[in-house]
């Protein structure tokens, strides 16, 4: 396969991979499909969890991938960018690719080891008290459904997170796996040329 070929085939998945990661993010922020959560912590009392803050999935794995996607995809095109110098610049893209979906996964991988910021209560705890239970789990509550229950409020707060966390966690492994095959191959099209005759 040419260099510009296989540009082409790395750089169409990552659009929806970066839309994935910038609604999942956005969805983070309204915990319950309400806007109470986040209107109440704009006022200064802490109701969402503080990983979502950290805007891994909008910026890291959106906005860092998307721009390189872009140029990856122009790279392919035969009259645009497909020769050695565009090839090049690719290189450099998809390192800005790789930085942003490490950070996505980094936050992704916090956010499901920290758990939840909700209401919650327990046997130790029995006074309702709004913070992370999970903290100090070390993860172990992904595996325990029992101590989910402790989260009060937001309602099925522990599932939307678990679930969007982990959505944004594998959207940024598959990221970051096409930004490197990039570098490789924008390596590779620098040196070799990329099949298109215009280099």
């Amino acid at each position: 396969m040419c260099t510009g070929a296989c540009s082409k085939f790395i750089a169409v998945p990552l659009y929806p991979l970066a839309l994935v990661s910038i609604i999942c993010n956005i969805m983070l922020f309204f915990p319950d499909f309400t806007t109470d959560y986040a209107e109440i912590d704009r006022e200064g009392v802490n109701t969402i969890t503080q990983e979502v803050k950290y805007m891994g999935g909008v910026i890291g794995g959106g906005i860092m991938v998307l721009i390189p996607a872009i140029h990856i995809h122009l790279t392919s095109a035969d009259k645009c960018c497909a020769n050695r110098c565009g090839m090049f610049l690719s290189i450099g893209f998809a390192a800005i690719g790789v930085v942003g979906a490490l950070y996505s996964l980094s936050v992704a991988a916090v956010g499901l080891a920290n758990g939840p910021l909700c209401f919650w209560r327990n046997e130790e705890n029995p006074i309702p008290q709004w913070g992370t239970p999970f903290h100090n789990s070390t993860g172990s509550y992904l595996n325990d459904r029992e101590m989910w229950k402790w989260c009060v409020l937001p309602e099925n707060v522990v599932e939307f997170n678990v679930a969007l966390f982990s959505t944004l966690l594998v959207a940024a492994c598959v990221e970051l796996v096409l930004c490197c095959i990039q570098m490789v191959n924008g390596l590779f099209g620098c040196l070799c040329g990329t099949c298109s005759g215009e280099d």
